[in-house]
């Protein structure tokens, strides 16, 4: 039996164990107030515009002029991601929001990471949101990795107050430039490789990753050298309910905007999550040797690797987070 000491470290609590089972590190819980509140300050701004594009339908054309003049400028307004306000609310979104679930992370061996060493997380699922990825961004501080970027569709960075928000938490557009530049320069980071067309592939009750044909985001860590590691949150799938179209046309719209248009909602249908607990798993790093130009061959045995790793992450731990009777369709 392994055996586990507890310790709590600031304003968290983490279990480290003498045997094979994962550190396992939990936020204490918040007041329900700032919990709700942190969750307004992450999702409500894709609200409020949607709402405001509603309204401004219905409104006399000088105030419906006066809305999309308001959404221009904040959508033009440069950020200075270094704003001490916008690391205070990143801050704040971060501590409430793993809290509120909560969410647990569990990392199967933490000895492995290096706080000097970049690292590229291959997060999964996407689901409605990847809200589970905020325990791993560096204002959580689980990992004690210093420097840590979540890679997102650039599509964000065209929605007013969104924008802004997103950026303090430390997400940044996912281009190929983008990704290279910052793992050069010393930041983890951390990719969703399903993206958009896995949202449209969601399905209630199951987990579904669309991985197979997702491979450059591994050309890139062979590139730059930079470990591989597989996570997967288990009961993301299930904070939210949702309907999205179905067929080809919606697939294809979806990734022409780089979004996926769905209706979802949550707790008494509202757009505040279902309060179910959410279980980020990591497994351990895929050492890579820096390759400036890996052959296609290098890069889909590595891709196999991933997707092996992924899957044994997932058969695992269901059990061991309450979901035994999950399956994962890998696409």
């Amino acid at each position: 039996m392994p055996v586990f000491m507890p310790e709590t470290i600031g304003d968290r609590e983490k279990s480290v164990n003498a045997g094979d089972e994962p550190t396992v590190i939990q936020r204490k819980e918040s007041s329900l107030l700032q919990m709700v509140t942190a969750l307004a300050l992450l999702l409500g701004p894709l609200h409020l515009v949607v709402a405001l594009i509603f309204m401004a339908c219905f409104l006399p054309n000088y105030l419906a002029f006066s809305i999309f003049v308001l959404l221009l400028f904040f959508t033009v307004l440069p950020i200075n991601d270094e704003s001490k306000l916008g690391r205070t609310l990143a801050w704040y979104i971060c501590y409430h929001c793993c809290a509120y679930f909560p969410v647990t992370l569990h990392v199967e061996d933490i000895k492995a990471f290096e706080s000097k060493r970049a690292y590229v997380f291959g997060y999964e699922p996407h689901s409605v949101f990847p809200i589970g990825v905020v325990s791993l961004v560096d204002f959580t501080e689980f990992m004690h990795l210093p420097k840590i970027k979540l890679l997102a569709s650039s599509a964000i960075f065209y929605t007013p107050f969104l924008r802004h928000i997103w950026t303090w938490l430390g997400i940044t557009p996912a281009t190929k430039r983008n990704f290279t530049s910052l793992l050069e320069a010393g930041h983890s980071c951390i990719v969703v490789p399903g993206g958009v067309q896995e949202a449209c592939l969601m399905k209630h009750g199951s987990e579904i990753v669309f991985v197979k044909a997702r491979k450059g985001f591994i050309r890139i860590a062979i590139q730059t050298g930079r470990p591989l590691v597989p996570v997967f949150c288990f009961g993301q799938t299930d904070v939210f309910k949702w309907w999205q179209p179905s067929g080809k046309l919606y697939r294809r719209l979806c990734r022409v905007i780089k979004f996926t248009p769905i209706i979802f909602w949550g707790t008494f249908g509202s757009p505040l999550p279902y309060r179910r607990p959410m279980h980020v798993v990591v497994g351990r790093p895929i050492k890579l040797k820096r390759n400036p130009q890996p052959t296609m061959e290098e890069v889909n045995e590595v891709h196999s690797q991933f997707v092996a790793a992924l899957e044994e992450l997932f058969a695992k731990h269901k059990a061991r987070v309450g979901h035994a009777d999950r399956q994962l369709t890998v696409l």
